[in-house]
């Protein structure tokens, strides 16, 4: 009988992804996401007002995926992606001296071997596990389901158990890492191993789940890219594309409201230009700002306590902030033996339950990472410097005394905590780069509440709404749709979707297609498969 009801179900959701997408409107992909590089002209202001937030890494940037024909379908092929070194990652696990290093190799086969042989007795519990984390990550295709199907029909497949039957994405969401690694292996070091990439979604491993995990694992299976130019080009190569569509893309002009009319329904936005505000009015409004600073924030008083508003805050709660290093290097990667890859060190248990004096003084994980050495067109633009990043996990309680002072015046405690953190992240940089003491022009640091004044995280968040289990059980993933309960108002970003550069693009595929009433996944996979057939065509 449950056979008969999830085939029953499935043809109901095939019908209703179909029906979807019969709209009107025409598709907004191109017959050809791969256009050849085009000269254009941007006046240069535009680039130095563009954000510079760090994308560290993406996998599944290799041509013809998913993921990188959509980005070249916002960027018209502009943007230009450089694979990163193989090893891509490397894991110090202990002491730097005592302790061991482990390496992540790029291509499915050679991460798998290169795990087999620095563990040559785990070999069916990598194997395992590799297939496992596939499995659950090809299924990740059912939260974006989830979200676009009517409320009752989720519903259904929630109450029933069929969400679960049909998906493995879902039935491991409520697992967390550690109950599935102990299932897998003894071995200590291998299920380290196997969850070192925590930190790119930023959930202590006890309280994140298998399945967001696992896709986070499987969309670096191929490796890293970096962009090239650094993570501004991604919105330098989006804004002719806005333009060219009739859109403006404005700067120093930050929201101060959502316009909300009598009726409850969104209208346009107040941004303040210089003294004054100015209110733009607009059909639909689309909101990336995140779902804290949009309920909480930005919409007017009367509106923040709707109870649909605050049925779906109290489902979220805030991610974790951190630390960030900017050292400025003299030196070529050459000359400095800069590669492009990463380092995750992990010299001590986890500590964010620990005082914020401790903690800084023995952080247990430090991410180190050089963007100079990832952009092969660096040497070009800064011939003979190199930089790195370096970032360490923050609680925002640690530093939430200062949050009402003014940027670079939050006085000399404030300065001397700072002090402390950086002191420590150098000292185990320069344990894996001793050659670069030497070589050190500048260093500057921020913390929770740097990125709370630059990039508005209510409290200094690095993935906006936490990714722990809570967060991707099937209830909330429903729930936090890119509609929100004001008319006219839509969500997109990492809170709609997932966190991280990926989860944003789906974000806002989810966004666009609730907006268009349009399934824009269908136009994507259609697109795909010409592309895949052209190049077919071609290589016979």
């Amino acid at each position: 009988m449950w056979l008969y009801l999830s085939l029953i179900v499935i043809l109901l959701l095939l019908l209703y992804w179909g029906l979807c997408n019969r709209s009107s409107s025409p598709s907004p992909f191109s017959a050809d996401s791969r256009r050849p590089p085009a000269p254009l002209v941007i006046d240069k202001d535009v680039r130095k007002k563009i954000l510079k937030k760090g994308i560290h890494y993406v996998g599944q940037m290799q041509e013809n995926s998913t993921l990188r024909i959509v980005v070249d379908q916002l960027t018209e092929g502009q943007l230009q992606w450089a694979k990163m070194a193989s090893p891509f990652d490397v894991v110090f696990l202990g002491d730097h001296k005592s302790g061991k290093k482990y390496y992540l190799y790029s291509g499915e086969k050679e991460y798998v071997e290169g795990l087999k042989k620095q563990f040559p007795d785990e070999a069916a519990a990598i194997d395992k596990y590799v297939k496992l984390v596939q499995s659950v990550a090809k299924d990740v295709a059912y939260t974006a389901i989830l979200k676009l199907i009517p409320m009752p029909l989720t519903k259904f497949l929630i109450r029933t158990g069929l969400l679960a039957r049909i998906s493995i994405f879902f039935k491991m969401a409520s697992r967390s890492l550690p109950e599935v690694l102990n299932e897998l292996t003894t071995n200590a070091d291998l299920r380290a191993m196997f969850s070192y990439i925590f930190p790119t979604y930023g959930v202590n491993p006890a309280r994140s789940s298998f399945s967001l995990h696992a896709v986070l694992v499987d969309h670096f299976l191929e490796g890293g890219w970096y962009p090239q130019g650094v993570a501004s080009e991604i919105v330098f190569q989006s804004i002719p594309i806005i333009e060219r569509s009739g859109g403006t893309v404005l700067t120093k002009a930050p929201v101060q409201s959502i316009l909300v009319n009598s009726e409850g329904k969104a209208y346009g936005v107040s941004v303040q230009k210089g003294q004054d505000l100015v209110n733009i009015f607009a059909p639909v409004v689309i909101s990336d700002a995140g779902i804290f600073n949009t309920y909480e924030r930005l919409l007017p008083a009367e509106t923040r306590n709707l109870p649909g508003l605050q049925a779906q805050l109290s489902m979220l709660q805030h991610g974790i902030g951190g630390f960030s290093l900017f050292i400025g290097l003299n030196g070529s990667k050459e000359e400095l033996g800069l590669e492009a890859k990463n380092y995750y060190v992990y010299p001590t248990n986890f500590y964010l339950n620990a005082p914020r004096e401790t903690a800084a003084k023995n952080i247990p994980l430090v991410y180190i990472t050089s963007p100079s050495a990832k952009d092969p067109t660096w040497e070009k633009r800064y011939p003979g410097k190199s930089n790195m990043i370096v970032l360490a996990i923050a609680q925002y309680e640690w530093f939430e005394e200062w949050k009402d002072e003014k940027v670079s015046k939050r006085g000399e405690e404030y300065e001397s905590l700072k002090s402390v953190f950086v002191d420590s992240m150098l000292e185990t940089v320069l344990k894996i780069y001793p050659q670069l003491k030497d070589k050190i022009e500048l260093l500057s640091s921020g913390t929770p509440l740097t990125n709370q004044h630059y990039i508005a995280s209510p409290q200094g968040e690095l993935y906006g709404a936490e990714h722990s289990l809570s967060r991707v059980q099937p209830e909330v993933i429903a729930a936090i749709r890119a509609q929100t309960p004001v008319s006219n108002l839509y969500l997109t970003g990492q809170d709609v979707f997932l966190g991280g550069f990926p989860g944003v693009v789906h974000g806002a595929l989810v966004c666009a297609s609730a907006v268009l009433h349009r399934n824009l996944y269908i136009d994507l996979t259609l697109l795909e498969r010409k592309i895949k057939a052209n190049d077919s065509k071609k290589k016979n």
